[in-house]
């Protein structure tokens, strides 16, 4: 059940985020106390193990491999930072297809080649720093015998000369052709040009953070010195690390193991890191664990053609739901989750609030007539849970006090009808026995 904090951060006020820090139910504590213990312990262990057991030799290769270890850190960041920068079509389709109108010719070729140039622009981008996509489109001909380019469009593209990548054409065919829309009346107003060229902006931004990624890669003496720090050690160790003969009496050599067990589970472990680092800083090859990026182009653009296209104003009948008869219904659950309809439901985070007896006086202004008026509590108790402590209503709800009150003043009201009433028959029988016994 999702716990909520909202109304104890409701105000601004000293140490207002520390007093969070002492709760255990739905806790940070709760959740990772006991891998926290098994860590502390693991870290432990090392410490003393790297302190007090290793020689000053092993120390340095400690160290060697704890700077490692924050060197693969910063290239699994740098892959996960790739992975969210690829430019899917998603957010741009559905605005092409909310927005550029037309159920005509004219207007389905207005949709699909807006989406075939952000798809086009896609896949130049992943051409250049894929070599997956690479092999699939070797050379640009390739590229219009898929069919997100035409002929004249390739001649127009080569026609532009540029030094740099030519990846962002594409979209500054996208923006004017969205204007060109906009000129015809297929795109209706100002507000829905501006969404289609935010969208787009999104869409080219991504696009160009992964050219910089491909550009920027993490610093080639990082990199060297993890890889020199590895391997050297262990050529080393093909040598420093044989069993000689233990009858000729040399120190630390009171053993004899023909297979050398810990360091190949050195070799194993640190190497393996290394290969983890190596596959990882590029994932746009061709290793088992890259990216399928051909897929997702064949995926981009069978979905965003499908958007615009076929799903354009292409809608089921607006109908009567099931429950058009039904005021109040409730939506069933499986046998596996019908517990969870027992849990209260959140109704706001000053649902129970406390309140106390001052908070329910009603303060009128000096110049305003009638003096203050304050709404005694007849009972102690609000749906069965209120009661008065130390000038607090604990237990009851600010809506349950509200209903309270309102029925308090709806008793107070019926009262003094009630009174007006009694005033009203006194006066009826006073005038009656006036008239039956006049003065003389």
């Amino acid at each position: 059940m999702t716990v909520s904090y909202t109304l104890e951060v409701a105000n601004a006020r000293f140490c207002g985020f520390s007093r969070l820090l002492f709760r255990w139910r739905g806790s940070i504590y709760r959740l990772l106390y006991k891998e926290f213990l098994v860590f502390s312990a693991v870290y432990l262990f090392f410490s003393v193990f790297y302190r007090f057991l290793l020689s000053p030799r092993q120390q340095d290769l400690f160290e060697r491999v704890a700077l490692y270890c924050f060197y693969v850190t910063l290239a699994f960041n740098r892959w996960w930072g790739q992975y969210t920068s690829f430019p899917l079509p998603d957010n741009l389709m559905m605005v092409v297809s909310g927005n550029v109108h037309g159920a005509d010719d004219r207007g389905r070729l207005l949709r699909r080649t807006l989406m075939r140039y952000a798809n086009l622009s896609s896949v130049l981008i992943l051409r250049s720093i894929s070599t997956r996509v690479h092999r699939r489109f070797p050379t640009m001909e390739h590229v219009v015998e898929a069919g997100f380019m035409t002929v004249h469009e390739l001649k127009k593209f080569e026609s532009l000369h540029s030094d740099f990548n030519k990846y962002w054409i594409p979209l500054t065919w996208f923006s004017n052709l969205a204007s060109r829309a906009r000129e015809e009346g297929r795109v209706r107003d100002d507000v829905a040009l501006r969404l289609l060229m935010d969208e787009l902006n999104n869409y080219r931004a991504k696009c160009s953070l992964l050219f910089h990624y491909d550009w920027i890669s993490i610093p080639l003496v990082y990199t060297q010195v993890v890889t020199v720090a590895v391997y050297s050690y262990f050529a080393f160790c093909v040598i420093g690390r044989q069993f000689l003969n233990p009858e000729k009496g040399y120190v630390d050599h009171q053993l004899d193991m023909y297979v050398p067990v810990f360091t190949l589970l050195q070799f194993f472990f640190y190497v393996g890191w290394l290969k983890v680092g190596e596959l990882i800083i590029n994932p746009f090859g061709e290793d088992d664990d890259d990216f399928e990026t051909n897929q997702l182009i064949d995926r981009n653009i069978q979905v965003s053609m499908l958007a615009v296209d076929n799903m354009y104003q292409n809608l089921a009948p607006v109908v009567k739901d099931k429950h058009w008869k039904q005021r109040h219904f409730s939506v069933p659950y499986t046998l596996s989750t019908a517990a969870e309809s027992l849990r209260p439901t959140f109704k706001g985070s000053t649902f129970d609030m406390r309140m106390s007896a001052e908070d329910l006086e009603i303060h009128r202004p000096a110049d305003a007539a009638g003096d203050k008026q304050y709404f005694p509590l007849q009972t102690n108790r609000i749906n069965g849970v209120l009661q008065r402590d130390e000038g607090f209503l604990r237990g009851g709800s600010l809506p349950s006090l509200i209903e309270v009150l309102s029925h308090q003043r709806d008793e107070d009201e019926a009262d003094e009808g009630d009174r007006d009433t009694n005033d009203h028959r006194e006066q009826e029988q006073a005038l009656i026995e006036h008239d039956n016994y006049p003065d003389f």
